[in-house]
């Protein structure tokens, strides 16, 4: 079964620029969602000039892979440079 349809992204920005415009200091929270309990299965905290570019990668993995294949990949990923 497809990723997709066991897990969701979640992006929390914690600022109101885009990222590209942000504070160096700021970061924001990616996190895969569980649809069927709605838990936390993965979160990072992501400096949001990276937030993009990891979102879309999720997404794009979400919809092409299997769900333990999912989990295995996404699970070895500590920050946006292991993408």
């Amino acid at each position: 079964m497809s990723a997709s349809r066991r897990y969701e992204v979640t992006v929390t920005r914690t600022g109101l620029a885009p990222g590209r415009l942000a504070a160096p200091g700021r970061f924001d929270l990616v996190e895969v969602v569980s649809l069927d309990d709605m838990e936390v299965v993965l979160f990072w905290d992501v400096p949001a000039r990276d937030t993009a570019r990891m979102e879309a990668a999720l997404r794009e993995e979400l919809a092409r892979m299997g769900e333990e294949e999912f989990l295995a990949r996404w699970s070895a990923v500590v920050s946006p440079d292991d993408i």
